[in-house]
């Protein structure tokens, strides 16, 4: 018998999420460019993957949010996650979710509701 699916597990989310290579990638050498701390063409890649779902989404320099489905934004996350995957070998990955069922439209309509209040 399966259990009961919980309104939760349904309804729109925001998920934010960041995600980023370490470690070198599969065929480096010592000597490549995967010395270079910097990450932006592994995020690029993420962002691009996000972008491209057509779900609503913001990118800003620590995590990029989106908001839909629970299984179409799990579905994103896992392909920005592999694409980020080809630039080390090892991945890290944050996510924090906020699972409002009924609700849309809360990636600005949360910070609608925050500067109606400082105005207040």
């Amino acid at each position: 018998m399966m259990a009961p699916v919980r309104a939760w597990q349904t309804g729109a989310m925001l998920l934010a999420f960041s995600v980023a290579p370490s470690g070198r990638p599969a065929g480096a050498d010592a000597d490549s460019a995967a010395d270079d701390a910097s990450v932006h063409d592994a995020v690029a890649a993420a962002v691009r993957i996000v972008r491209e779902s057509g779900l609503p989404n913001h990118t800003d320099s620590m995590f990029t949010t989106i908001e839909g489905e629970w299984d179409e934004v799990f579905d994103v996350v896992k392909r920005a996650t592999e694409a980020v995957g080809r630039y080390g070998s090892r991945v890290a990955l944050v996510i924090k979710a906020d699972i409002r069922p009924g609700y849309s439209g809360e990636l600005t309509g949360k910070l609608d509701r925050l500067e109606q209040a400082l105005g207040d």
